[in-house]
């Protein structure tokens, strides 16, 4: 695989509730993680004294964070709503010459900066809330 473009790293979330997907604008850098709990099984027969892990147990999580500035007034205020609201509403991360990853996540942090003689900036990390569904490119 080449090297990448950073910017082609898209947060899109469903802007209206019906399926159509807005990049969130303004963003500068984005990030997403996947993760899994494990699940030890280790005992006093586990062979050498090694951890033994139970496979395909365990809680899988995803989360995503951007920061960026404001550029585009409907994709600003959607992202707030959906802070104040609780909403989980459909999210699509685009991994360039990776895949799509597409399912609902709650924003869990907005955070807004500025400074005196600089561009108001903003932050925001979300968190899955349900089962997520990859596609690949």
């Amino acid at each position: 695989m080449a090297a990448q473009n950073g910017k082609d790293l898209l947060i899109k979330v469903d802007i209206l509730g019906d399926g159509s997907f807005v990049t969130l604008a303004g963003l500068r850098a984005t990030r997403i993680s996947f993760n899994a709990e494990s699940v030890d099984v280790t005992s006093l027969e586990s062979q050498g004294g090694w951890r033994e892990l139970l496979g395909g147990a365990g809680v899988k999580s995803a989360s995503i964070s951007g920061s960026g500035v404001f550029k585009d007034e409907d994709t600003d205020e959607r992202a707030r709503q959906l802070f104040f609201d609780g909403e989980v509403p459909g999210f699509q991360v685009i991994i360039p010459d990776f895949g799509v990853v597409e399912g609902p996540f709650q924003v869990t942090s907005l955070e807004y900066a500025g400074t005196h003689n600089g561009e108001a900036t903003y932050e925001l990390a979300l968190a899955s809330a349900g089962a997520l569904t990859f596609v690949a490119h």
